[in-house]
Formats: structure tokens, C-alpha cells, sequence
């Protein structure tokens, strides 16, 4: 019990620390910033599984929510559940389920393999679904728009789930126990 509730307060920091790496704001990309907290996310599901990585993204929306500014650019308090982000902040969570599942029942195509597919289907596709609903519903755009607006992500979060896919593999090499 104290080892799963260290780790999940562990993952829940790394997110928080990622969202120190500054975030990049693009005009046209309606308020959504890239940042590096999605790689946490991914991580949480391939180290930690479906719901240990999802309670640690939890504890981070908790902070959130309290009004800890450890979103990318500083931001925190309740004001982000009701911004063109809340989409992809609430994601999170479902995202880091899909990605401890998946790559649970992909694990013998390999650790890379299926880390990396794990982290495209949940850190991308499912995460994606979520932010665009998000990002038309707050700002009133039509999904297709909002689909177009998010696009310009793609490369950047393909480029997060090979390195959370490298980063799984090393981390069950040096110590396999971690994701137990």
C-alpha cells in the first residue's frame, strides 16, 4: 500500500515538474499550448498501469483544482476547468487508462512495441478526442474545426510516445519491480 501510494504521489509530481518546461503557444491553435505534461501522462499508464496511473493524474487535477499552478505556463485553480484546455486536462485521466490497458494486454509484442502503441492510442487518439470535445464545446467551434486546430500537435506528441516508450523500456530494465 505505501509503495503504490508513493508512486502514484510520485507520477503526479513528474507531471507537475514536466509543466515547468515551458509551454509553447501557437496563434492559431485556440488556446491550447504544447507542453511536455503530456509525456507524464504517458509514462503514468506504462509504468504505473491503468489505475495507479490514473489516480496519479487524479492526485494532479486535485492540485489543480485547489489551485496549485502546476499546469504548463503556471496555471492552476478552477478557472482551467472551464478553458479551451479543460478538454485534454480531463483527458488525461481517461487517456492514462487506455494507455495502462493497452499496453497490458500488448505486452508481449514487446516492451518498446507496445509502449509505443499504447502511448499513440491513449496519449494521442484518446487524448485528442477528449481536448477537441473540449476546446468546441468551450469555444463554441465546430468539432471539425477544432479537429483542424489541434493537428499541428500531432508531430510533437508522436515524438512523446517514443521517448515514453524508451523511457518504459529502461525503467523495466533497471528496475523491473518499479511496475509491479
Amino acid at each position: 500500500m505505501e509503495r503504490t501510494v508513493a508512486r502514484v504521489a510520485l507520477f503526479a509530481a513528474l507531471i507537475a515538474a514536466l509543466g515547468l518546461v515551458p509551454q509553447i503557444m501557437l496563434p492559431f491553435a485556440g488556446g491550447v499550448p504544447i507542453t511536455a505534461q503530456t509525456l507524464g501522462v504517458m509514462l503514468a499508464g506504462l509504468v504505473l498501469g491503468p489505475w495507479r496511473g490514473t489516480l496519479a493524474v487524479l492526485l494532479l487535477i486535485v492540485v489543480v483544482a485547489l489551485g496549485a499552478p502546476v499546469l504548463a505556463g503556471g496555471r492552476g485553480g478552477l478557472g482551467v476547468f472551464v478553458g479551451p484546455t479543460v478538454g485534454f486536462l480531463l483527458g488525461w485521466a481517461v487517456a492514462t487508462l487506455v494507455i495502462g490497458w493497452a499496453y497490458q494486454v500488448m505486452a508481449s509484442r514487446g516492451v518498446f512495441l507496445a509502449g509505443l502503441l499504447a502511448s499513440v492510442l491513449g496519449g494521442i487518439v484518446v487524448l485528442y478526442v477528449c481536448g477537441i470535445v473540449g476546446l468546441a464545446l468551450v469555444t463554441q467551434m465546430p468539432l471539425l474545426q477544432a479537429a483542424g486546430v489541434v493537428l499541428i500537435f500531432i508531430p510533437g506528441d508522436i515524438l512523446k510516445a517514443v521517448l515514453a516508450a524508451l523511457l518504459n523500456r529502461e525503467i523495466r530494465r533497471a528496475r523491473p519491480e518499479f511496475a509491479d
